[in-house]
């Protein structure tokens, strides 16, 4: 049962999240920023959150920081206003650039079907 409250929170965290970081006014966070993943511990004190810019990894790198830095607290306290939660979980950006690999696998795909 605790098992599928976790996937529950994290499915409405994601979701909250991703309406949320549109919101940020931090000039550093990047306007398209996608989460890839997001991991929410077994007592739902922390969540990791995967995140990755269409720009590049230095945008993403950038972006990670500004959240990490000074976004967090604002986007835990909106996550805790709109979903109600008991504990809203702290957290923590980390950048991921499965976007950029997967373009990359992508137009070496293209390359060979084009031979």
């Amino acid at each position: 049962m605790a098992g599928y409250k976790i996937n529950r929170v994290t499915s409405d965290i994601k979701t909250a999240l991703s309406e949320l970081l549109r919101s940020v006014k931090d000039p550093r966070v990047s306007q398209l920023l996608s989460i890839i993943k997001l991991d929410v511990s077994g007592d739902m004190s922390y969540a990791t959150v995967y995140v990755s810019a269409l720009e590049g990894r230095e945008a993403t790198e950038q972006s990670v920081k500004a959240l990490n830095k000074s976004a967090a607290g604002f986007l835990r306290k909106q996550l805790g206003n709109s979903l109600h939660l008991r504990k809203v979980p702290q957290l923590r950006f980390v950048a991921d650039d499965s976007i950029e690999k997967s373009a990359e696998i992508s137009q070496i795909i293209d390359s060979f079907s084009k031979e």
